[in-house]
Order: structure tokens, then C-alpha cells, then sequence
């Protein structure tokens, strides 16, 4: 049930990441409500006191629109598609005549900048997609930034590193036996804990700055391999044995081999200068530890 006044928070897309704010916010102060693709998720949320509505892109219901009219923050964490941005297509007008709208968050990618080479990338740097998916978060970004400038909504744009915690981590790939240890010298990536993404989201809904975009990412890129090995130690495993990208590329998927043609490493200072954010896990040894304690 909505409450009478308070912040009311819609989430298009209850994921990993919308959950995490949700358990993030004050349940006694927050009322939240969002939308699913799963209707046995929706009835474990409801459960759980979210508000989740089954929806799957078609134009937004009557009952739908009412909630969301309901709200005044929103958070858009659904991808777009080869139709373009789902949430765009079906609720932009709902979204523009909300009475008291106070913040709204994208979540995308910090696969819009592209191979750097492994250099470093803050948010001034140009957005340069490498793969079609990639290319579809910068016309997201760029149509939600749109609606900031023409119709002043108070939009911001939040590019997530590789996301990982507790369910969705290297432990998961060593435990089925899947875990890979690829060495490509020089090849990093930027990783966030999913606690860490709720940080952020609720210190920008505490601070609205709209139009701005934020990198969010942890301290220190690092190689996948480095992380695996850290990984199989912690739970006292030897790690798999390093092979080299030139032999392990010829049986990835194309998304897989999408992720190791780009290599670049993605600067943080934004949210920790202009949100105050103190991270939880500033780097993914901190992150697994958790993982570890809360899993077993």
C-alpha cells in the first residue's frame, strides 16, 4: 500500500540492481514499486512488501500510470533493445506528466566508451561503442538526457562497471566448475559491488544533480584472472590454469569476446567528490570476503 506523503520510488525493472537499492532505502520511510517480466518474481517481491507489477514492454496500463503517478522518484534499469528503449516507447508521456517527479536514474554502461587500450575514462571522455549493444545504451542515454534539457526532468545517467555480489560472482563459475583463468596482458576491467550500486543511486537521490552522468565502478580495475585465482583461494581451491585470450577466444560467445576486445580503465572520482560516497567494497578482494561470510 502507497503511503500518504514520504518518497515513493517506481522502478522500471526489478533487478539485481533495483532490488539492492530497495533493500538499500528504509523500508519504514520508502514506499517502492516496479515492474517485472516474471510473474512468480512479482509474487516474491509482493512478499517481500515491493510492490512489483507484472509489465513486458507493451504500452503502459491504466493501473500501471496510477502508480507510477503515485511516485516521485523513478529508476530505469530495463535495456534497450533493437526497438530502441522500452521504457522511452511506453511511458515517456506518463514520465513527463508525473505531478511531483524530484529524481530520476538511468542505468547504463561504461561500454559506451569503447577500447581505450586500457586507459583511464571519466565521464567527460567521448562515448565510443565497440558493439551494437553498447551503440543502443548511447541513444538510451542520450534520449533520457533529452527529456532533461527539453522538458527539464531532473534525469541522471549512472554507467555500471561489472556488476557482481552475493548469487552472482567468480565463487558461482568455480563452484560449477567453469571458471577460466585468460591471460591478455596489459586487459583490465571495472567491477562494482551491487551494494555498492545502491550506495551511489541513494546519495544521488539525496544530493539530485539532473543531467549529470556518473561513472560507477570500485577502485581498482583489475585482470579476471587476478580475481579468479583470488577467488579460488579464498575457498581453497587451486584456480584454473592461465591460458592465453588467443587460445580461449576461439570458443567464447560473441557477447563474451564483445567484453575482452574493449579494455580500459574507468575513473571513479565523481561519485566519491561530488556524492560523498564511501564505498563499501572499494575493490573486489573487499567485495568477495562479503560475498564469501554472507553465502556460507
Amino acid at each position: 500500500m502507497t503511503r500518504r506523503g514520504g518518497p515513493r520510488l517506481f522502478c522500471f525493472g526489478l533487478g539485481f540492481s533495483a532490488e539492492a537499492l530497495a533493500r538499500h532505502l528504509s523500508v519504514a520511510e520508502w514506499t517502492v514499486m516496479g515492474t517485472v517480466r516474471d510473474p512468480d518474481k512479482a509474487k516474491r517481491l509482493l512478499a517481500a512488501g515491493i510492490d512489483a507489477q507484472f509489465w513486458s514492454g507493451e504500452p503502459l496500463r491504466d493501473d500501471l500510470t496510477a502508480k507510477l503517478h503515485a511516485c516521485n522518484h523513478v529508476l530505469i534499469s530495463v535495456p534497450p533493445d533493437q526497438n530502441g528503449d522500452p521504457v522511452l516507447n511506453a511511458a515517456a508521456d506518463a514520465i513527463k506528466s508525473m505531478p511531483s517527479l524530484n529524481w530520476l536514474g538511468y542505468l547504463s554502461t561504461t561500454g559506451v566508451y569503447g577500447d581505450t587500450n586500457g586507459a583511464w575514462v571519466d565521464e567527460t571522455a567521448p562515448t565510443n561503442p565497440s558493439s551494437d549493444r553498447s551503440r543502443r545504451r548511447v541513444e538510451a542515454e542520450n534520449a533520457w538526457l533529452a527529456l532533461h534539457r527539453e522538458h527539464s526532468l531532473p534525469v541522471h545517467v549512472f554507467r555500471l562497471a561489472g556488476i557482481y555480489g552475493p548469487g552472482r560472482s567468480t565463487f558461482d563459475q568455480i563452484r560449477k566448475k567453469r571458471a577460466k583463468r585468460i591471460d591478455k596482458p596489459g586487459h583490465a576491467f571495472s567491477r562494482i559491488h551491487v551494494n555498492d550500486i545502491a550506495r551511489v543511486l541513494a546519495a544521488s537521490i539525496a544530493k539530485p544533480n539532473p543531467g549529470t552522468v556518473y561513472n560507477v565502478c570500485d577502485n581498482e580495475p583489475a585482470p579476471p584472472a587476478e580475481v579468479t585465482a583470488y577467488a579460488c583461494g579464498l575457498l581453497g581451491k587451486d584456480p584454473p590454469e592461465l591460458q592465453s585470450f588467443e587460445v580461449a577466444k576461439r570458443n567464447m560467445s560473441p557477447m563474451a569476446l564483445s567484453f575482452w576486445n574493449d579494455n580500459r580503465r574507468v575513473d571513479n572520482k565523481r561519485i566519491l567528490n561530488e556524492l560523498g560516497v564511501k564505498l563499501q567494497y572499494p575493490d573486489y578482494r573487499s567485495g568477495l570476503q562479503a560475498i564469501l561470510v554472507e553465502e556460507e
